[in-house]
């Protein structure tokens, strides 16, 4: 039993990999001499040297978001590039959007904003416009689920320091911005460091393509400009439906662990060690390493995981699970009986094959 023990180690779900560093397959949607596919209020929107540029001033005063529409086609899978520069204010990116309506002052767009302004605090953040505000604050990772009418938002990583982030921002200096948006994966990049990792689960909100905008804010006269703007359509992963893969993959140990209804040794838990990079796991014991893949289906409930074991004991045969998440935590309940059906409860009792794992984020 103690061998079928270690094997039901074994799970973790696919990551969604970075877009290739390299600037093949993308196009310019910018020709660099006038706003020919752009389309928004040209008191406020113009080309200056080289950049399509938006001011606002004190009067009239704005008194509305307003903002210059890509008319070219709307955006779904997608690596967005682009350099941009602001002076006082505050900006974004709109993608995946919605033009809601005519305003006095233009467009008003609602839905995913890669954030960014003169200010320290919020470059970087994803913003949903007109919609459920903050999804991600600088340096986060979050997963988005739906409380009732309100978001929750959970918070279940880093991506690094948000002071360190906010460091390498040029002040009123050209800074370049990536926005990755794949399946339900939301990524964001300011000179070369991720700012946000975000995977929106809830289906009626996670807009899966949309209009591409950028903006100007109300409050002071502001001076935003944006060049070298380029773009990558991106294949949808095949499990866009579930963020688990993003929140699963790293190292993790084993906080506690029961099977057939009883409690297992600290002893035994502790010397081990779970790996996850991608559709792989790795599983260390005390210098033996047992290996193999998996998959997930995030749409049952509870959520089910298939392990299939490639060395060590129980190789080439399939593990049924089910497990699910709370924090820096989650916990999977393993059948390791051939020829028996997949757990239904997070719970073990006498002569049952199943075993019971608590882990913790390392």
């Amino acid at each position: 039993m103690k061998s079928k023990l270690l094997l039901a180690l074994a799970l973790g779900v696919s990551l969604i990999a970075h877009a290739a560093e390299t600037e093949e397959g993308f196009k310019s949607i910018f020709n660099g001499k006038d706003l020919s596919g752009w389309e928004g209020n040209a008191e406020i929107w113009s080309v200056k040297d080289g950049a399509i540029t938006g001011v606002t001033k004190a009067e009239p005063k704005l008194t509305h978001n307003t903002f210059l529409v890509y008319t070219n086609g709307e955006v779904a899978d997608f690596e967005l590039r682009l350099s941009y520069r602001i002076v006082k204010g505050n900006s974004g990116i709109q993608y995946r959007s919605k033009v809601l309506r005519q305003g006095q002052f233009g467009p008003v767009v609602g839905g995913y904003q890669a954030d960014f302004e003169a200010g320290k605090t919020y470059s970087g953040i994803l913003y949903e416009e007109q919609g459920r505000g903050i999804l991600a604050q600088r340096g986060q990772k979050t997963i988005i689920q739906a409380e009732g009418d309100k978001p929750k938002v959970e918070v279940v990583g880093s991506v690094g320091k948000s002071d360190e982030i906010q460091a390498a921002i040029k002040n009123e200096d050209w800074n370049d911005y990536v926005v990755i948006a794949k399946g339900n994966h939301l990524q964001h990049f300011i000179n070369g460091k991720l700012t946000v990792d975000v995977t929106d689960e809830v289906a009626a909100k996670a807009a899966k393509s949309g209009v591409l905008a950028l903006q100007v804010h109300t409050g002071p006269p502001m001076t935003v400009q944006f060049k070298n703007v380029r773009i990558k359509t991106l294949s949808a992963p095949a499990q866009s439906k579930s963020g688990d893969g993003e929140r699963t993959d790293g190292v993790w140990d084993v906080a506690s662990m029961e099977a057939n209804g009883e409690t297992i040794s600290s002893e035994t838990s502790e010397s081990l060690k779970l790996t996850v990079n991608g559709e792989k796991y790795s599983v260390n014991r005390d210098g033996e390493v047992d290996r193999g893949t998996f998959s997930v289906d995030a749409t049952k409930s509870p959520r089910q995981m298939d392990i299939r074991p490639e060395t060590g004991p129980g190789a080439g045969k399939t593990i049924l699970a089910i497990y699910e998440f709370s924090g820096d935590t989650m916990r999977v309940c393993y059948q390791l009986q051939d020829g028996t059906e997949r757990p239904k409860d997070f719970k073990t009792t006498q002569d049952s094959g199943e075993v019971l794992i608590n882990y913790k984020r390392k």
